[in-house]
């Protein structure tokens, strides 16, 4: 089953910038959709130009494989401008480019265009890059489908059964090309090699693979676990003999950001209203990559409902954080246009006292009259003293 889903979110983020000087930053994880969204960019942009005035260039095409540095690209786009007219110039992957930013900010500088560029890693924006384009440039982060999106695709009235292949298999968008379980995990194992490959182990020279695979399976199997960094030195220590320090541990987890494989969420203590620094969870930024390592050990639908929530929760625009209490923890803080939100996610409540203790009494030490959320996947209203309860799935589709 191809994909045909139009990307509008994004679309409508971006269409406003179409004819602004700023420079288009479209950020993903590889195959997350970043080609598809430009060309449907490069789609709309034909209903305001002609052909040679949009200049559209994939960097992963072998046709573009003598563009290596920034003056080979540089030379191929001056010689396509011809007149003053605006151009308009779409770049997929270009960070495959050396020094691209270099070509990129004179361009801006010196010529009339409209320029997007999409990349496969955080590093698009970071250090040099970031000062370089200061205050020229405006980002946009695409994810792999939400679920609005998947039913979109599978166009089949059961969300249940839609959303229990969400769970395990995630949205990467082209993996709904496929039926065949076999074939899934085919594809998604290669897009993963992929990422790991391209995006983190070779451009950040990671040479103990080794340890680094170690450390990647144990957080693509325990997905939206409270992380500790001296557990895990103790047990690499007390299981392989191997003597690592909590700094190599957490650069790797850091790479593995920066590659966009992962999410870092900070925690935030409610009451003394301050980020907790070295506190983090870890989510997945596809629950089917996540698959991948997960060959053995037991599924744990109530952290992948947590983070399928903490993914659409981005995918809504908030700004989110892990609330920490003195004796308890909220799974979501999520704030947005200064209006906040509390989420509490678990996987059923039913008739068990200790779960809903759990869930809804995890509010009680707050005081505000902001909205307070329990999710789980109970198909009856189990509201309570102002605390709203939803099924995950109604909110997911905004039911």
């Amino acid at each position: 089953m191809k994909e045909e889903v139009i990307r509008k979110k994004n679309l409508d983020e971006i269409r406003p910038f179409y004819d602004e000087d700023l420079i288009k930053v479209i950020t993903g994880i590889r195959r997350s959709g970043k080609s598809t969204l430009l060309e449907q960019i490069k789609s709309e942009l034909l209903n305001k130009s002609d052909k040679e005035h949009i200049i559209y260039i994939n960097f992963e095409d072998m046709t573009y494989s003598d563009i290596e540095n920034f003056k080979d690209l540089n030379n191929y786009i001056i010689n396509l401008i011809k007149d003053k007219n605006k151009y308009y110039l779409l770049f997929d992957e270009i960070q495959n480019v050396e020094k691209w930013e270099k070509t990129i900010n004179s361009l801006k500088v010196t010529k009339n265009v409209s320029i997007f560029i999409t990349g496969s890693n955080s590093d698009l924006l970071s250090g040099e890059l970031s000062t370089c384009l200061s205050g020229r440039y405006v980002s946009f982060y695409v994810q792999p489908f939400v679920f609005s999106e998947v039913c979109e695709i599978k166009k089949i009235s059961s969300y249940k059964s839609i959303f229990m292949d969400y769970i395990k298999w995630g949205g990467m968008p082209q993996r709904f090309r496929f039926e065949d379980e076999k074939q899934i995990r085919t594809y998604l194992s290669d897009v993963y090699d992929s990422i790991v490959m391209k995006d983190i182990i070779k451009r950040f020279k990671i040479t103990d693979l080794d340890l680094f695979n170690r450390i990647i399976e144990y957080i693509m199997t325990t997905p939206s676990q409270s992380f500790s960094a001296e557990n895990l030195v103790d047990y690499l220590k007390n299981h392989d003999n191997r003597n690592v320090s909590k700094e190599t541990i957490y650069n790797y987890l850091e790479y593995m950001c920066r590659g966009l494989l992962i999410q870092k969420l900070d925690r935030y203590d409610v009451r003394g209203k301050r980020i907790l620094n070295g506190k983090y969870k870890y989510y997945l930024t596809d629950l089917g990559l996540g698959r991948i390592k997960n060959t053995s050990k037991k599924e744990q639908l109530g952290a992948y409902l947590e983070n399928i929530v903490f993914n659409e929760l981005l995918y809504r625009g908030y700004d989110i954080k892990i609330g920490t209490l003195e004796n308890g923890e909220i799974d979501f803080i999520a704030i947005k246009d200064g209006n906040k939100e509390y989420y509490q996610v678990c996987y059923q409540i039913g008739d068990n006292d200790n779960v809903r203790e759990r869930e809804f009494g995890a509010y009680k030490n707050i005081a505000d009259n902001y909205p307070k959320y329990v999710l789980s996947l109970d198909e009856f209203d189990l509201s309570e003293n102002g605390i709203i309860h939803k099924n995950i799935i109604d909110w997911l589709l905004n039911k």
